[in-house]
């Protein structure tokens, strides 16, 4: 575990007022690639303060020149010194970028300035009160007899005067012009959005770069979401994940089922073909797209640690990271300790130590405090199949083996929560041994096989899987030939496990027999107990009703969230069950026409359960999490015209009063690639703010309110969660 527990915050409750008081909102930047540092003209106190500053330097009180290839401490005027444009790295830790776009780096004993950046580039720098000393690669920044800057000896005392006139470190900007509002207090009921469903822990690396933590999914996914060279090494060429042309990609096979397909591999900064949003295994969530969901209004996200054991492990068998962690719990559990790194890094891009924009919390106290600063709270989950390592495996005589015990359920959940885990899904994709998955697609059955060495049972779905009685579709039509049909390392390696038992499946949808196993009734009942907020999605039909019904047992109804829309399928039923005791239902997150068709669908379903919450819906928008991100909205659709604003106009409603409108402009790199949400959809997260215009296009005031009031919703789902929690841990267990 990466972070000290004991800094977690412990769980309280805060009452509502019933009136937002637009009063109270303030405006609130964003790092803006600029952001944090000190004051202009003002040096830094602490070894934080100096971020994105232009400075020149003092090393023992010599002004730092070039001199050669490399630098030394001799000039005695600030005019002479070389203007270092101080980009971090991480917390304490620096890039020195010169005018001329070189790094100063350290090897060996030399230091030199070089174009391409290296383990040398990254510098740690300690001190305080303006007088700091620097390190890299376990060395400290010295001078030689002769003034040249060296590693190795008595370190230098460095000061760093403010000047002007430093190139800036390149980087992805946000294309929002304008502060964020703040607000409002903590008491009243929060503005903003919600986003229930994010990977953003996923990438070909858990780490800034600096470690080696290793990738998740076997690498197959490349990009990260934070990376100590910033964007440009992040989002780099994806040959080395993809192979040449992209041709070695997985996705060709497992996901777009042509093995012969092909993507041109350019990253940073013409993104040619990717990200794009088919596009599975590049990274979707880079922290600066992710900061512009926020300047937009984004208030809320849930960020689940996710992977699926069986696919990893094909993965790595044949295109992907052959050293990687595949195990459930283990990659899953490094994603959310990714997610603490990412919180530093964005810090240390703000100024400091709680400085930025990126807070995570662990109860809705905390959530709402970060709100009104005008900050993101971020909640961590567990998506997997395999939760708490329990992992089954079908014997030929029918019977099963589990790989987890009720004593391995309590200490797993028990570490989970000290983690700062707040949210999870007990079924995910691949049978397991807490029960059976909902089906959605018949390609996971032989994924699944791989796993479990069995395939699905089924039973022909209730009213035909499909229809006016569900709010989502109910499993799915089972057939063989998308693995039959190619001739690849993938396919070969699924019919080989298979070993010829190919099933066969009776017409229409199937739905799996497999529903909630004794320890599933275990885990559940200890899940609830704890107070974790409960995903439904996923689960089979009958799973979801199990779930739904222990729910109504306490008192208030422990509520539960879908924010796929109900995947697995759930009839209007449950999903009107669903939002009487409190849950929240919200899609995977769709373009603005599908938005606003989703909020017609739901409208009957909240007001026929009889709830008293205003309506609402964020998203779920599963990026980084093997899907498809939104289309285009199509042909003759009303095009979002750039720039545009946000927070002003005739749809906007009263509770904007007071807040500054936004500007946004098309997402562009600075000679290089521009996303127009028009032509291409979500290509990537940054287009979150985008595709919030389209719902004000297509659903005007009334999708506006609904999506503003979904961060509210959520929060009064988690605290009616953990009031229900408290009444749940006094009814008895299963047996």
């Amino acid at each position: 575990m990466r972070k000290d527990a004991s800094l977690r915050q412990g769980l309280a409750f805060r009452g509502l007022a019933l009136i937002l008081g637009a009063g109270l909102l303030a405006a609130c930047g964003g790092s803006g690639g600029g952001g944090g540092g000190v004051a202009s003209g003002a040096a830094p106190k602490t070894r934080f303060d100096m971020a994105h500053g232009c400075y020149v330097l003092r090393a023992n009180e010599a002004y730092v020149a070039r001199s050669g290839g490399g630098f030394a401490a001799v000039e005695d005027a600030p005019d002479a010194g070389v203007r270092f444009y101080m980009q971090p790295a991480n917390l304490g830790r620096y890039l020195f970028y010169t005018v001329d776009e070189q790094l100063m780096t350290g090897s060996g004993s030399n230091v030199a300035a070089q174009a391409d950046p290296a383990d040398g580039s990254d510098w740690t720098i300690d001190g305080g009160d303006g007088r700091f000393t620097a390190q890299t690669l376990g060395q400290p920044l010295a001078l030689a007899a002769d003034g040249t800057l060296v590693l190795g000896g008595t370190p230098a005392e460095l000061v760093f005067e403010p000047t002007s006139g430093c190139t800036a470190y390149p980087e992805m900007p946000t294309g929002i012009e304008g502060k964020t509002f703040r607000g409002p207090a903590v008491g009243q009921p929060v503005l903003g959005f919600a986003e229930v469903h994010a990977h953003m822990g996923m990438g070909s690396e858990l780490s800034d770069g600096s470690e080696d933590v290793g990738p998740s999914a076997a690498g197959v996914l490349y990009g990260q979401a934070i990376n100590r060279f910033g964007a440009p090494h992040a989002l780099d060429d994806c040959a080395e994940a993809h192979g040449p042309d992209g041709r070695l990609s997985a996705e060709n096979i497992i996901l777009d089922g042509d093995p012969l397909a092909s993507h041109d591999t350019q990253g940073w900064p013409s993104f040619v073909d990717w990200p794009f949003q088919d596009s599975f295994l590049h990274q979707q969530m880079y922290w600066r797209w992710v900061e512009r969901a926020w300047l937009a209004g984004m208030r809320v996200m849930v960020v689940h640690g996710t992977t699926i054991e069986a696919l990893c492990n094909i993965a790595r068998a044949t295109y992907g990271d052959k050293t990687s962690e595949c195990v459930d719990m283990l990659t899953g559990t490094e994603q959310v300790e990714f997610v603490y790194d990412i919180q530093d890094y964005i810090d240390a891009q703000s100024g400091g130590p709680g400085q930025g924009w990126f807070r995570i919390v662990t109860d809705p106290r905390a959530a709402r405090e970060a709100i009104a600063e005008g900050k993101l709270a971020v909640i961590l989950g567990y998506e997997f199949s395999n939760l708490f390592f329990c992992r089954v495996t079908f014997n030929p005589d029918g019977s099963e083996n589990s790989d987890c015990t009720r004593e391995d359920i309590d200490r797993e959940i028990d570490a989970a929560w000290e983690l700062g885990v707040r949210n999870v899904f007990p079924y995910h994709d691949v049978d397991s041994a807490l029960g059976g998955t909902g089906i959605f697609s018949s390609v996971l059955n032989y994924v699944g096989f791989t796993d479990t060495r069995g395939f699905w049972k089924t039973y022909d779905c209730p009213d035909g899987g499909e229809g006016d009685t569900y709010f989502y579709n109910a499993g799915a039509v089972m057939e063989t030939a998308p693995l039959t049909q190619f001739n690849d390392p993938i396919t070969q390696a699924l019919i080989d496990l298979g070993q010829g038992q190919l099933p066969v499946y009776p017409p229409g949808r199937q739905c799996n027999a497999r529903t909630v196993t004794d320890l599933g009734r275990y885990a559940i009942d200890k899940i609830m107990k704890k107070g974790f907020v409960l995903h439904i999605d996923h689960a089979e039909l009958a799973s979801k009703q199990y779930m739904l019904d222990e729910g109504a047992r306490a008192t208030p109804n422990y509520p539960m969230v879908s924010g796929h829309g109900g995947q697995g399928g759930i009839s209007n039923a449950q999903a009107e069950q669903m939002i009487r005791q409190g849950g929240i239902l919200y899609p995977a997150l769709p373009n603005g026409a599908g938005y606003a068709s989703f909020l017609d669908k739901l409208r009957p379903i909240w007001e026929a359960s009889g709830t008293s919450r205003p309506f609402s819906s964020g998203y779920g928008a599963d990026a980084n999490g093997l899907r498809t991100l939104p289309g285009p909205r199509g042909a003759g659709s009303e095009p979002v015209n750039y720039p545009f604003q946000l927070f002003s106009g005739p749809d906007w409603g009263p509770q904007f009063n007071g807040v500054d409108p936004v500007l946004v402009n098309m997402l562009e790199v600075p000679g290089g690639k521009a996303w127009n949400v028009n032509e291409g959809g979500m290509y990537h997260y940054g287009l979150v703010a985008d595709i919030v215009e389209e719902a004000r296009i297509e659903g005007g005031a009334a999708a506006l309110d609904a999506l503003y009031n979904s961060a509210e919703t959520y929060l009064q789902m988690w605290e009616q969660t953990l009031q229900a929690a408290e009444d749940f841990r006094r009814l008895p267990s299963p047996p």
